[in-house]
């Protein structure tokens, strides 16, 4: 299987069927095939198909999602696009160092690329649950690009930048763990951090941004199964001892 089978392009809630057929020619365009589409109405039509052109395949075999959680719950690695910049947004990466760390991870991880609405791009909690945000140069008086541009682009950096062989010291040979199985390290994490009144009583503002921070660090990078046992094996045992203290038996 190609490191390209391991890359999934995912759009969220798209209001234009046009974008997603011309999206789905792009990912063919660069020899890639995984479309996943949020919240978005009947697009098979016309006029999707008919900006497809030869990719119809790709646009049929789209898999459709009613949550973004869902669409990413098998990824190890979820990078989301975006123009806008802030400090409170994450890690931000150009186009082309972002596509040399996407292709060096998918040798062995599914890799997630999210692009947000045509009119708003990615909400903020969206841009919470992406290890790293890309970000594409252009004009400051026109920075927008239309969203299948922007898949067109990315698709093309990817493809270029997996075109000579990666060289061993640069590919990812370890197996990260998926969404799904982060969320619930997240949960737990959490719960501890109140245990511990880490986190002031009640204030939700002070929790989210922790826990948004942390999840964008172990998002960068991923962690493995062995990893996440241990971490979860860590939370155990805090978890023992302050039971235990409670009951008076330490």
């Amino acid at each position: 299987m190609s490191w390209k089978d391991n890359i999934y392009f995912i759009l969220i809630e798209p209001k234009e069927a046009g974008n997603i057929g011309a999206s789905a020619r792009a990912l063919k365009n660069m020899g890639f095939k995984n479309l996943r589409i949020v919240r978005s109405g009947e697009f098979i039509v016309d006029e999707a198909r008919w900006l497809a052109h030869n990719a119809l395949d790709v646009l049929e075999a789209a898999l459709r999602f009613d949550s973004f959680a869902d669409a990413v719950s098998d990824m190890s690695f979820v990078a989301g696009t975006t123009r806008r910049k802030g400090r409170t947004r994450g890690i931000f990466m150009e186009l082309r160092d972002a596509a040399a760390k996407i292709s060096a991870e998918a040798v062995s991880n599914k890799v997630a690329v999210v692009f947000g609405r045509e009119s708003r791009g990615l909400l903020n909690e969206e841009v919470d649950e992406c290890g790293f945000l890309i970000t594409i140069p252009a004009n400051r008086e026109q920075p927008s690009l239309n969203l299948a541009q922007a898949v067109l682009l990315t698709a093309y950096e990817l493809s270029m930048s997996g075109r000579s062989s990666l060289p061993e010291d640069k590919k990812s040979k370890d197996k990260r763990v998926c969404q799904e199985e982060l969320q619930r390290l997240y949960s737990r994490t959490t719960a501890l951090l109140r245990t511990l009144e880490y986190i002031p009583k009640g204030n939700l503002d002070m929790e989210k941004k922790i826990m948004v921070n942390i999840k964008h660090f172990v998002g960068r990078s991923g962690i493995t199964d062995w990893e996440l046992k241990m971490l979860h094996g860590i939370i155990t045992r805090i978890e023992r001892i302050l039971k235990l203290k409670a009951d008076g038996r330490c």
